[in-house]
């Protein structure tokens, strides 16, 4: 048995639900949730992880999560450009979708955001990260983060209504400058 193995086998064992959960919020899909995930732990498992905790091994899983559904918007994308090279277009075209729960109105307005957009809020109000963290977190600017939830918060205030923060404390936009301010 590797060295790695008990790790892994405990970070499934005690994390594999909440991992495919933060999945799930990224990209809307449980399948796609676990293809993450899976994707995740293989390339944090495959090199060298000097970590010996669950916990730090999370960390790491969580950010290959992160960068695999960035990496493959960004494919998605490309092949949206040219697949109608290749493809024949849906004749079908109209959907329609029962929206039962407020938390399938969640699931498809976070659907609706920009992958950086939709990571920044989720890092910000499912991982509690702040502004910093997020920035350091995504390799990105502050002012770039804020962008980026003052953006996604707008979309979502649009989708749902009125963004409140748990303690009941509502995220006001200020009218001069248009930024979120708490």
């Amino acid at each position: 048995m590797a060295r790695w193995e008990p790790l892994l086998d405990e970070l499934v064992r005690e994390r594999g639900h909440a991992l495919v959960g933060y999945a799930f919020l990224l990209c809307g899909d449980t399948a796609q949730a676990e293809d993450l995930v899976q994707d995740a732990l293989v390339k944090t498992f495959s090199g060298r992880l000097g970590v010996e905790q669950v916990r730090s091994a999370e960390s790491y899983v969580k950010r290959a999560i992160l960068s695999t559904y960035l990496d493959g918007f960004r494919r998605r994308k490309h092949w949206a450009a040219i697949r109608h090279l290749s493809a024949v277009p849906d004749d079908d075209g109209a959907r329609t979708e029962a929206l039962v729960t407020d938390r399938m109105h969640v699931f498809q307005a976070l659907g609706s955001l920009a992958p950086r957009e939709r990571a920044c809020v989720v890092l910000r109000f499912y991982e509690d990260m702040t502004v910093r963290q997020i920035a350091d977190h995504l390799s990105l600017s502050q002012g770039s983060v804020k962008r980026y939830l003052h953006d996604g918060v707008r979309s979502l205030e649009h989708a749902l209504g009125p963004v409140h923060l748990e303690d009941g404390e509502e995220i006001e936009t200020t009218p001069v400058q248009g930024r979120r301010t708490r």
